[in-house]
């Protein structure tokens, strides 16, 4: 019954991401640092896609065993 419950936890978790990402951008644009927050931001996408990409394999995993692939 683990499947059914919708994963709150990880949309609480890259909101959480994409608060720090966007506070610590703030500050470093404000610090003049232009190119550390563009950088810093395209970490955060490039941690949120891997998370993304751990749920896409999830969803075919679980498409394969339910239609016996």
């Amino acid at each position: 019954m683990a499947m059914d419950v919708l994963r709150v936890d990880l949309i609480f978790q890259i909101a959480g991401i994409g608060i720090f990402i966007s506070i610590l951008n703030i500050v470093l644009k404000q610090a003049g640092k232009e190119e550390q927050a563009q950088m810093l931001t395209l970490v955060g996408v490039v941690v949120v896609l891997l998370l993304v990409l751990q749920l896409v394999a999830d969803l075919f995993n679980n498409i394969r065993v339910i239609f016996n692939l």
